[in-house]
């Protein structure tokens, strides 16, 4: 009996070791794969991160891989050893869905890293400006996707409440400034509590969403909208959603007053002055920034690019036909321009470095089988140097040609609204690993 308990105690005992060796077999197998896409990233330039992306915090960590299933990207997580690790950080887009989906609150979003620095303006946890009155929301303070913006919008109405104000007749409650997915929230969220507000746009109603492209996908996850509840669109277009927030602002009467841009706001005996490029000025006891980062877009400083073929977002692609066109630049809106004009026009994209290093991975797919197509005609390590009314000049490393042109379109990024900012008194500091306020 006795030689029979211990046969079947070493038989258990062989096969738990037999599993554990299997189990740390594969994790070593999968660690390793993980490695190899990590000095594919390296090597493509595209580990680092860019933007807003999790951070990891290891002591917490209990490896159960959630944040991997939940991500909707490809390769933005991986494991090694049992840990989760970045992989193609610069292809993350920031929607957090790692970080809702961790049981154990190991991942944060932050901003910047410990060498990349990232100017913000400062903002405290009720989004309120250094300057009292003044708060910010969305792109402006870090946080661009849709679904963080509109709740940033939200949440910053929402503290202006708490804090309580007195309500009269000389001043508005609050203006908002921005009719992206933050301002376009703030609006609906100060409409539902009765606040005397106005919107103001310097564009068109959708902000920075408006100069999509029309087949862009512009969500990944469930919202709530104020007044209108739940919106559930996942694989959704630019058009769809512009339309969503038509409708809402109609149904409950609110209008954004488009095309009038903020040059300057003044505070005066506890007043907000807010002075606009079309002469007038609007008072308010609070002000929503609820802008992007990209106040202006950046110029190339050449020759000939003040001239009426040259712009710099491109907002209905199938009006365009028939044109030979340069699209410059190496992010996903150059890349997703070049990509909607190929069909019915002769397009070059014209990138300074050597390789397309931070774009998301479905638009590297989708740009690697166009060119492979010969769809259209890549010129990598190049510039533009002069712009002509039929032609354009580029230089390479070996050459500088000219080509025939009929449109030129500039995606090279834009600049921070810094001399804005600075003029109504809002701080800005360059941060390194700044953690943003998200919601579970």
């Amino acid at each position: 009996m006795l030689i029979e308990q211990i046969v079947i105690y070493g038989i258990v005992f062989l096969f738990i070791i037999l599993v554990v060796w299997y189990y740390m077999r594969q994790l070593r197998q999968e660690s390793q794969i993980v490695e190899s896409k990590i000095e594919q990233a390296k090597e493509d330039g595209i580990h680092e991160p860019i933007s807003l992306h999790p951070f990891i915090d290891l002591g917490t960590c209990i490896k159960s891989g959630a944040c991997i299933t939940a991500c909707p990207e490809k390769d933005i997580l991986g494991i090694i050893d049992g840990r989760a690790t970045l992989i193609q950080a610069s292809n993350c887009v920031g929607h957090g869905a790692c970080f809702h989906a961790c049981p154990v609150e190991a991942i944060s979003l932050v901003i910047g890293t410990e060498k990349r620095g990232v100017d913000l303006p400062h903002v405290n946890e009720n989004y309120e400006s250094n300057i009292p009155g003044i708060f910010i929301a969305g792109e402006l303070g870090g946080m661009g996707l849709i679904k963080n913006s509109v709740e940033q919008g939200q949440a910053a109405i929402e503290n202006i409440l708490k804090t309580g104000y007195k309500k009269d007749d000389s001043s508005l409650d609050i203006i908002i400034v921005g009719a992206g997915p933050a301002g376009i929230s703030a609006s609906l969220t100060a409409k539902k509590h009765g606040m005397t507000f106005l919107t103001l746009e310097q564009d068109t109603l959708g902000g920075t969403v408006f100069t999509f492209p029309r087949s862009k996908i512009v969500m990944t996850a469930p919202m709530h909208l104020e007044l209108h509840g739940k919106v559930k669109l996942y694989d959704t277009s630019k058009q769809e959603l512009l339309e969503l927030w038509q409708e809402v602002l109609q149904k409950n009467n609110i209008t954004i007053k488009e095309n009038t841009k903020v040059e300057d706001i003044i505070f005066d005996n506890k007043i907000f002055k807010v002075k606009t490029n079309k002469g007038e000025e609007y008072k308010a006891k609070h002000v929503l920034l609820a802008i992007g980062r990209r106040g202006s877009p950046r110029k190339l400083g050449i020759p000939g690019e003040m001239t009426t073929k040259v712009a710099y977002r491109l907002i209905e692609p199938e009006l365009v036909d028939n044109k030979k066109v340069v699209v410059v630049g190496g992010g996903d809106s150059a890349v997703e321009a070049a990509l909607s004009l190929m069909d019915n026009n002769e397009v070059v994209l014209s990138y300074r470095k050597d390789k397309f290093s931070r774009i998301k991975p479905k638009n590297r797919e989708k740009l690697m089988a166009a060119i492979d197509a010969k769809k259209l005609q890549p010129i990598l390590n190049s510039n533009l140097t002069k712009i002509e009314d039929q032609q354009v000049h580029i230089k390479t490393e070996t050459e500088e040609k000219m080509l025939d042109n009929d449109l030129v379109y500039i995606f090279a990024g834009g600049e921070l609204p810094t001399q804005f900012l600075t003029k109504a008194g809002v701080k800005i500091t360059k941060r390194f690993g700044y953690t943003m306020k998200t919601y579970k």
